[in-house]
């Protein structure tokens, strides 16, 4: 799936299981997922908002992210995993946000070098597009929040990073006191 293109046909399903799952030298899954944003100035000052999902155990909201598979770049693996998980299409910025190592309680059930690890590469996808269907959207809701409420409400420490690394790359302020 090209990582600049909006359109085309609505993907059906998910891809499932992992036959195809990269795997780094030390054993750790490798992941790949997006920030979902729409940036806007209003009244001269940059506003932006985020897409979160709600993640399939219902334990709080998250960005979407999954397997980086042989048959694809990373850059098209974020894509699909976003579309599948978000319903959402845009434009990935250039630059990956950075990769960042985690424990997956799910990962630890699958036989591994390094049971539960993976590293997840992210990035940032300017949304053009959202799907009214999606592979996952009868298991999650999405919800759009400005950047300070994302990080706040982030279920994990390592997507809050993320967001926040991104953020102070475009020298877009936010409150610091959201730790």
């Amino acid at each position: 799936m090209p990582t600049n293109v909006v359109g085309g046909p609505q993907p059906l399903h998910a891809r499932q299981g992992r036959e195809m799952q990269r795997y780094n030298q030390d054993g750790a899954r490798l992941v790949a997922g997006c920030i979902p944003v729409k940036v806007s100035k209003v009244n001269g000052k940059v506003e932006v908002n985020v897409l979160m999902i709600t993640s399939r155990g219902g334990k709080g909201l998250v960005f979407p992210k999954g397997g980086w598979e042989a048959d694809e770049t990373v850059e098209a693996a974020a894509a699909r995993e976003t579309v599948e998980e978000a319903g959402v299409r845009g434009v990935l910025e250039d630059d990956m946000v950075g990769a960042y190592l985690f424990s997956s309680s799910k990962a630890a059930r699958i036989q591994s070098a390094e049971p539960g690890r993976c590293l997840a590469h992210m990035f940032v996808m300017h949304v053009a597009e959202e799907l009214p269907t999606w592979p996952e959207g009868s298991e999650r809701k999405r919800v759009w929040c400005s950047a300070e409420k994302a990080i706040e409400l982030c279920r994990h420490d390592w997507m809050r990073q993320a967001l926040k690394t991104w953020l102070q790359k475009q020298n877009i302020s936010f409150d610091q006191s959201t730790d």
